[in-house]
């Protein structure tokens, strides 16, 4: 939806919607423009809000009704997967990916430079002081992601259980869920990586230890996780990524910056030459 007008609109609004509003704008965004061709009551209850609700948002971005936005969306959309979009043109197309160093290529590295710029901005040092204060103090943290995401919070548990232990991945099954979410305490931390599309099962896990007392670090985008409201520490980084491929770089980048901030809070170096050891004997 690079480009889109209407998506642009959305996304230029959404800071000063009302909490009901934003809803329908994050779940327009996040299946762009197919939200959008349903029924403003389907749309609605997506969103878990009233009709009325999203009637509100559409005369607000100045728009004669829902079925006037729908024109808009159709006039104006794309297909919202870049990734299908960039290897699906027609190699005679002026826009078609060609050899490296193309100005396609150049175009990514820009967006990767700037995304990259825009996260590290995003990721104050109040924000990073807070979370690693968290981790490092945390009876056990978990760490869990959406099917993208997941990928950073592997790396950060992997990392972090050489610095400390009780770092543990959250497990896939249902039961193994239920069991950790059992034990948990005021004294556990979990870390959430939640990015649209939001993951309805990162959801439940977090929002079933915050009633257990964990306390939640959630990074997520610039249209917040549903879970952002149950966060103690909320991390938000910018949306744009380099050329068609979600920006994973982005969650990586922060995720070395917390563990950076939580190793600082510790004192690994005897754990870490004890780990070295018993990795050379293993």
């Amino acid at each position: 939806m690079e480009n889109d007008p209407v998506a642009d609109r959305l996304s230029a609004a959404y800071p000063e919607l009302p909490p009901g509003e934003r809803a329908i704008v994050r779940v327009l965004l996040d299946d762009y423009p197919f939200a959008a061709l349903g029924s403003l009551r389907a749309l609605a209850e997506r969103a878990g809000v009233s009709p009325p609700t999203a009637s509100r948002l559409f005369d607000r971005l100045g728009y004669g009704g829902f079925a006037d936005f729908q024109a808009a969306v159709r006039d104006g959309a794309r297909d919202r997967s870049r990734l299908l979009e960039f290897v699906t043109r027609s190699p005679d197309s002026p826009d078609a990916p060609v050899a490296t160093g193309s100005p396609e290529l150049r175009q990514a590295a820009e967006d990767l430079r700037a995304g990259l710029d825009g996260t590290l901005a995003a990721a104050t040092d109040p924000l990073l002081d807070a979370a690693a204060a968290l981790l490092a103090e945390a009876r056990t943290v978990w760490a869990l992601g959406g099917p993208l995401s997941e990928l950073a919070a592997e790396y950060l548990i992997r990392q972090l259980a050489s610095l400390r232990p009780g770092a543990h991945r959250v497990p896939d099954s249902t039961q193994a869920r239920a069991r950790t979410v059992l034990d948990l305490k005021g004294a556990d931390v979990v870390v959430a990586y939640d990015f649209r599309r939001y993951s309805s099962g990162t959801a439940r896990f977090a929002q079933a230890a915050r009633t257990r007392g964990a306390r939640l670090v959630l990074v997520t985008d610039a249209w917040e996780s549903p879970l952002a409201a149950e966060a103690e520490v909320l991390i938000r980084l910018p949306r744009e990524a380099a050329g068609p491929i979600a920006p994973l770089t982005h969650e990586i980048a922060v995720t070395e910056l917390l563990l950076v901030a939580t190793a600082a809070r510790l004192s690994p170096a005897e754990r870490l030459a004890d780990l070295d050891a018993l990795t050379q004997t293993l």
